[in-house]
């Protein structure tokens, strides 16, 4: 019996060592992925929702702010409770980050709240709400009350909304953000339509390339496959640039148009949607061939044949046999390309006009230009929300309808 008891406590020992070696061999793997991949869509997450700045700097405002119930001006005390944060502001740093916070609620706060630091009635004490009014009639606008408050932190939802063209009022309520400010949600139709598009038109032309693959005889098929593998060996930026160069008005492509006789002088085919569509389906083209190649080689010639035996004409047997059998890879390509194509933004940028920017320009443009990290990290959890549930379309539709090829 001890003996038994023995033997099965060796056994658990020799298993836990087993499963502590599996894990110190896929663990720097890992970390890895911990460290490049969901630490950085954490911190984007935390970053669209995180509002930090006007709390830091104006720490009793916001306090008095809190049961302001935002339909007229504050009282006396808030006035009073800004001029001591004001008073008491560490630098003019802090006070410019705050500023700048609010200045993407409403545009010219900065310039109002940089300006309040140096108010000579500061330290008189006395009816301090008057005085800021007739200082600056904006002062007495519920408008910029209501976007201090909004701005208390430590999390905020303003980066989200604007993210989708919403905004809340002084009310609070969700209410659609002005026209001339509201871009957003057709940036991101724009961009679903260009990738729907794109990935479309890389389905039609990808299919037969992959049928003939998937039937092409082996030394054809190392031949064939030269081409489709060539762009992945060349810089995204190259082949980018080597459209521009084709597409200019005195380019390749006008001038052999001319010389045919097709068109009498040059077409602008670079810096418009034109150029968008045609530079991103030859970079995304590759990604649509092999998974569905894939899958392809994998379809028997038997049951083409036994559908053909019995009857069926060609195009019937390939649609009502060929297809479906090839469904998976049309669908795993498809999700494939359309995700890439969201999130694409060298491409649009250099070969599209101002009209063909995607989401991922404007991402770009709040993080380098307007240094508006709160609203590119929204933007970017639009984005990979997105994705999310293009992925779970793409499983309700066929993760549980896989079909077997064996």
């Amino acid at each position: 019996m001890s003996s038994e008891l023995g033997l099965k406590a060796q056994l658990r020992r020799a298993g836990r060592r087993r499963r502590l070696q599996a894990f110190a061999l896929v663990a720097p793997l890992l970390a890895f992925l911990l460290f490049t991949f969901a630490a950085p869509i954490v911190c984007m997450l935390w970053r669209s929702v995180s509002d930090p700045d006007v709390a830091a700097v104006l720490p009793h405002t916001v306090e008095q702010l809190r049961a302001w119930d935002g339909k007229d001006v504050p009282n006396d005390l808030a006035f009073k409770a800004l001029a001591e944060d004001l008073k008491q502001a560490p630098d003019g740093a802090s006070v410019a980050k705050a500023a700048r916070r609010l200045n993407y609620a409403i545009s010219g706060y900065r310039s109002l709240l940089m300006s309040a630091r140096r108010y000579d009635f500061l330290d008189a004490g006395g009816d301090m709400k008057s005085a800021f009014i007739q200082h600056d009639p904006r002062w007495g606008e519920t408008g910029y009350w209501a976007a201090l408050k909004q701005a208390t932190g430590p999390t905020t939802a303003f980066y989200l909304l604007a993210a989708v063209d919403l905004q809340k009022d002084s009310a609070g309520s969700i209410v659609n953000a002005p026209e001339e400010v509201a871009i957003y949600r057709d940036v991101l139709l724009r961009t679903f339509k260009v990738s729907c598009i794109i990935t479309v038109i890389c389905l039609v032309l990808g299919f037969p390339v992959a049928y003939m693959l998937a039937n092409a005889l082996p030394h054809h098929r190392n031949l064939l496959f030269i081409p489709i593998l060539l762009p992945f060996w060349t810089s995204l930026l190259v082949r980018t640039m080597a459209w521009i160069l084709l597409l200019q008005k005195d380019g390749p492509v006008n001038k052999v148009l001319q010389a045919l006789g097709i068109i009498d002088h040059p077409l602008s085919l670079i810096f418009n949607s034109f150029a968008v569509y045609v530079a991103m389906i030859h970079v995304l083209l590759p990604y649509m061939i092999l998974p569905l190649y894939s899958v392809m080689q994998q379809i028997k010639p038997s049951y083409m044949n036994a559908a053909l035996s019995l009857g069926a004409r060609p195009s019937v047997a390939f649609i009502r046999i060929y297809m479906p059998l090839a469904l998976p890879g049309m669908a795993a390509g498809s999700l494939l390309v359309l995700i890439l194509a969201l999130g694409y933004y060298i491409t649009p940028t250099l070969v599209g006009g101002a009209a063909d920017q995607m989401l991922s320009y404007f991402i770009a443009l709040n993080t380098q230009e307007t240094s508006n990290w709160g609203l590119a990290a929204a933007l970017g959890v639009v984005l990979l929300g997105s994705t999310l549930v293009l992925y779970w379309i793409y499983r309700r539709l066929l993760g549980g309808n896989q079909i077997s090829l064996g």
